[in-house]
């Protein structure tokens, strides 16, 4: 990861605890109290029930052992302190060793709609509810040992498969279609845009489809890939991941549904 950022992580103090400032907490409190609504009757139920085992506070940003206390007795993950960016290297040996990064560090106000760099929000509120899934836990964990051991070539691929699963997957229920990905879940636009715009694509997921897809982090997404349930994400974690990048590779990709985003002159 080698674009820079004006943001840095916050370090415990003396006493092991991360002190936030009374904005920072407000912040939390703003896009918690948002996003609750905002996903109400779109959140898949796996992620609300991780969301009721984290209990996470509203008023403040919560700390990490919080978190790992809760993740430690569900799936035997734990959150781990990095910086704003980390190398892929560190990423997949974290994902690994069932160890998810946070940054700990939250947005700006100015920024509170949306921030290219993953925060502490995106992270706890978007992916930690899921990591007390079972299902959602392994497939993270195989993805992490594939990734720290596959090329820089092989790494390219597999960030489309988190992207299309991890950060913006869609999943059928018997409620209809719900969201489990975080880049969705932490994001009021997104929310509404996955599942409601007539401008979307949802398919159904096939691990193939999403490694010969690709995307862009700074728009809504065109395409979506729709799970059977959440319970796949563990039949995915076992099929042989690196020969369907070949395939991928021998393929090529899909055509590109969104303009090339324009450079900025120098």
């Amino acid at each position: 990861m080698t674009k820079g950022t004006s943001y840095q992580s916050k370090m415990p103090g003396p006493d092991g605890v991360i002190h936030y400032t009374v904005e920072e907490n407000a912040i939390w409190q703003t896009l918690v109290e948002r996003q609750l609504a905002c996903i109400e009757g779109r959140a898949c139920q796996e992620y609300l029930d991780g969301l009721a085992l984290l209990n996470l506070p509203t008023q403040r940003v919560p700390q990490l052992s919080e978190i790992n206390a809760v993740l430690a007795d569900t799936t035997g993950w734990q959150v781990a302190q990095v910086p704003a960016l980390i190398p892929f290297d560190e990423f997949f040996a974290l994902l690994a060793s069932k160890r998810f990064p946070v940054a700990t560090f939250i947005r700006r106000r100015e920024e509170l709609d949306y921030l290219q760099e993953p925060d502490i929000f995106h992270e706890i509120f978007g992916h930690c509810p899921l990591l007390t899934n079972p299902d959602f836990a392994h497939f993270t964990h195989l993805y992490g040992q594939l990734g720290l051991n596959a090329s820089k070539e092989a790494r390219v691929y597999l960030a489309r498969l988190y992207w299309f699963t991890v950060e913006f997957g869609l999943v059928n229920t018997n409620k209809g279609l719900r969201i489990y990905g975080g880049g969705i879940l932490s994001s009021p636009g997104e929310t509404h845009y996955a599942l409601s715009s007539s401008k979307a694509e949802r398919k159904p997921f096939a691990a193939l489809d999403a490694l010969r897809t690709p995307y862009r982090i700074d728009i809504m997404q065109p395409v979506y890939y729709v799970l059977d349930n959440v319970a796949q994400l563990f039949d995915v974690a076992q099929q042989d991941i690196l020969a369907l990048v070949d395939t991928a590779k021998a393929l090529g990709l899909y055509e590109p549904k969104f303009q090339p985003k324009q450079k900025q002159a120098s």
